[in-house]
């Protein structure tokens, strides 16, 4: 059991003893698994870039493959990844210092995609959009260098099903972050390992572990986004009713194509009466 023994990855030193921190590492690392196994992930020679932002989200991902790693359930190459944006006020000193310090191989690329995005966004608007796909670019870049097969993210279930809402809402479609993506030029897997783990267990986690925490609003870009909008309502449909997200993500693992619009997933003209049977 996850929790009888002293070999723990350096990660994992320090870590409280508590009866309810154990069940919390022991969910994260299963349902992690849960999801690597379920949607394919594992590739033989497989090479993997975690992408690491200091958020406790990303702390979470890379504590998680490690010690799955450590424990020969994980048989890929990993290679920690941060991509400093150039952000104002940007500690570019605690990931390395932190990666170093936990004999994590990493590797930190600084790409001023922030005055990038201040130019081509007018004053007012939010930026994430344009920032998130320079982003994307560098970390496809970095991971074709290093000889990655895959880039990995550490979304997790309520920003799968923030991003279902706000495709809902907002963009008109039924779609989300899948767990698994072959990118547009096909040669790259973008995966989600915490794709079945609830964001307030990211964060009891990377809390309990005293991870050096990263904001993710350093570009002041956050307040008043549709994503907020949609934490909010999700936020109080839980209050409401508790376990309200679990069987909403649920939901998504249950699409009935015969049973909605699309008539492009279901052959709605096709489909005819069977006459014979009816005596």
């Amino acid at each position: 059991m996850l929790d009888e023994t002293k070999e723990i990855h350096a990660l994992f030193h320090g870590a409280p003893q508590t009866t309810e921190f154990k069940k919390l590492r022991k969910r994260l690392i299963r349902q992690s698994r849960e999801a690597i196994e379920q949607y394919g992930m594992i590739e033989k020679d497989a090479k993997w870039l975690v992408c690491l932002s200091g958020g406790k989200d990303s702390y979470t991902l890379l504590a998680v493959l490690h010690e799955l790693k450590w424990r020969g359930l994980l048989p890929v190459e990993l290679l920690a990844c941060n991509l400093d944006q150039g952000q104002p006020g940007f500690p570019a000193t605690v990931l390395p210092e932190f990666l170093q310090k936990m004999g994590v191989p990493h590797r930190i690329e600084y790409q001023d995609t922030y005055s990038i995005v201040m130019d081509k966004i007018p004053s007012g608007r939010t930026f994430c959009a344009l920032c998130s796909r320079l982003r994307r670019g560098n970390l496809y870049r970095i991971a074709r260098e290093e000889g990655c097969s895959a880039v990995v993210l550490g979304h997790h279930r309520d920003d799968i099903l923030e991003t279902f809402f706000m495709n809902l809402f907002h963009g008109g479609r039924l779609a989300t972050m899948p767990p698994k993506l072959l990118n547009e030029e096909k040669d790259l897997f973008v995966y989600r390992p915490l794709a079945h783990v609830a964001e307030a267990d990211c964060e009891k986690f990377a809390s309990s572990m005293q991870y050096p925490i990263i904001p993710c609003d350093l570009c002041g870009s956050q307040d008043g986004l549709q994503r907020q909008q949609v934490k909010s309502i999700l936020d109080t449909w839980e209050q409401n009713n508790p376990g309200r997200r679990q069987i909403m993500f649920r939901a998504l693992t249950n699409a009935r194509p015969s049973h909605l619009l699309d008539p492009n997933l279901f052959d709605f003209t096709g489909l005819s009466r069977d006459l014979e049977n009816l005596n």
